[in-house]
């Protein structure tokens, strides 16, 4: 395929409408060979459709083919192996596009990249743990967050199933799981979705939700009180792959923690054993000494 035909396929565009003439001038050819590659790519299978009269032109469905990918050696090996490592994420948005490209993509390059990607993969290997995930509801919630509109659906919380009506921002995945932040009425609350049911899209929006990165950085910059640990050479290792608190410098961290956060702190504390201890504030250092406590009563002999 020439490189005309393939800027013509990035070019149109289902919501906008061409004719063979404006194609011809912006791609300084005539109409006739402009025509000739509209036909090319209809045999291809490229979803052209044309609309007659007056104001016609031509189209081209809103869920169509897009163009192949160009890449270099390099770029496909690299490719194919963040494909290795999407394969472990459960419920990925949109998740046929993997077995796709696995597929079609590369069985379209040449014998020797696939014969080097193919030996590749016995030389890598990614470690993940994911949750147990029953349905895939990752597509519609992240359409449903783009085009602000609400949500309804069945929630399996501490005190059973229950109805809930919200907003979402979008979906982000962490520790095997993903979880939606969401407006609740007046509160912004945090769900997994792993433990949602009987999703429904409503036709309600509200162009006041705001996208989940925008949330996130406010979150990262809201008040709250420091909190402040010492780890051990060993636990900061640890501390270097939790998202949470591999901060470290010089075995210390520091950090801003809201209250409402502190007995969510004190639970993830606990997986560090003695490699951490809690400095200050003494609210927090007093939720991880019980919890330890309660802990040890499990094992004392009766």
């Amino acid at each position: 395929m020439n490189q005309r035909r393939l800027a013509m396929m990035r070019l149109m565009d289902s919501r906008q409408k061409f004719t063979a003439r404006e194609l011809a001038e912006r791609f300084k050819v005539s109409v006739r060979t402009i025509q000739r590659d509209l036909d090319a790519l209809q045999a291809l299978g490229f979803p052209l459709y044309t609309e007659v009269g007056a104001n016609g032109g031509y189209r081209v469905l809103p869920n169509r083919i897009l163009p192949p990918l160009q890449l270099n050696q390099q770029e496909a090996l690299g490719l194919f192996m963040m494909l290795e490592y999407l394969e472990l994420v459960p419920d990925f948005p949109y998740g046929s596009i993997r077995e796709h490209l696995a597929e079609q993509y590369f069985s379209t390059l040449p014998a020797d990249v696939q014969e080097r990607i193919t030996g590749m993969r016995d030389h890598i290997a990614f470690i993940q743990h994911p949750g147990e995930h029953v349905n895939a509801l990752t597509s519609e919630l992240l359409t449903a967050a783009s085009e602000k509109r609400a949500i309804t659906f069945m929630y399996h919380a501490r005190s059973g199933w229950k109805r809930v009506n919200v907003y979402p921002f979008g979906i982000y995945y962490e520790q095997g799981y993903w979880y939606m932040p969401a407006r609740n009425k007046d509160r912004v609350l945090l769900y997994r979705v792993d433990r949602m049911r009987e999703l429904t899209v409503l036709d309600q929006t509200d162009d006041s939700v705001p996208a989940l990165k925008a949330w996130l950085k406010q979150t990262e910059n809201r008040a709250g009180e420091e909190v402040v640990l010492r780890f051990t050479a060993f636990g900061a290792r640890m501390a270097a792959s939790d998202v949470l608190f591999r901060a470290v410098v010089d075995q210390e961290w520091r950090g801003l923690v809201p209250r409402s956060e502190f007995s969510f702190t004190a639970r993830r504390l606990l997986s560090y054993g003695p490699e951490v201890k809690v400095i200050s504030p003494p609210e927090l250092q007093e939720q991880v000494r019980s919890m330890l406590e309660q802990s040890v009563i499990q094992y004392r002999q009766e």
